[in-house]
């Protein structure tokens, strides 16, 4: 049997900028752990890919995961099947990984135009910001869907 086609999208970070030279542009560039992909996730990525032509999420890998202090047993699911299940969705052009606490190197390889977190953040006081705008791109902030996050889910699932 064939791989799916949407295994492709999945690459180390050393070829993501080849493969995001590919890409349609704007390029809208996200990142995050996407442990357990929940409907605020999926809003989220439809709503930073409709911000250009293409979406690149950037997974923390499992040990900067577990450096965010989210518990010792986060993330639940491997960074590779994280990642599996992020490209498969449609709204995402491609998925590569960062092993550092944030993406800012990452984001000064790849120099997307568009950097996108949930409104949680205040884009104001990230350094990703600050690096996206120095070279001329822009940096959103998306709403927070209200009553949906992973580790709720997870505190939710364990009462249980």
């Amino acid at each position: 049997m064939a791989e799916p086609a949407f295994l492709a999208k999945i690459v180390g970070r050393a070829q993501a900028a080849r493969f995001l030279a590919a890409l349609p542009g704007p390029v809208v560039f996200t990142n995050g752990v996407f442990d357990v992909l929940h409907r605020g996730h999926v809003t989220y990525l439809a709503q930073a890919r409709a911000l250009g032509g293409s979406l690149v999420v950037a997974l923390n890998t499992d040990a900067s995961a577990r450096r965010l202090g989210k518990g010792p047993d986060r993330p639940l699911n491997a960074e590779l099947d994280r990642a599996i299940v992020i490209a498969s969705l449609e709204a995402v052009s491609l998925v590569t990984f960062f092993d550092e606490d944030t993406p800012v190197e990452l984001l000064r390889e790849l120099r997307p135009q568009v950097y996108v977190k949930g409104g949680d953040y205040d884009m104001a006081k990230l350094a990703e910001t600050a690096l996206v705008e120095g070279y001329g791109g822009r940096a959103v902030a998306i709403p927070f869907v209200d009553g949906y996050s992973t580790t709720a889910l997870v505190k939710r699932i364990r009462a249980s």
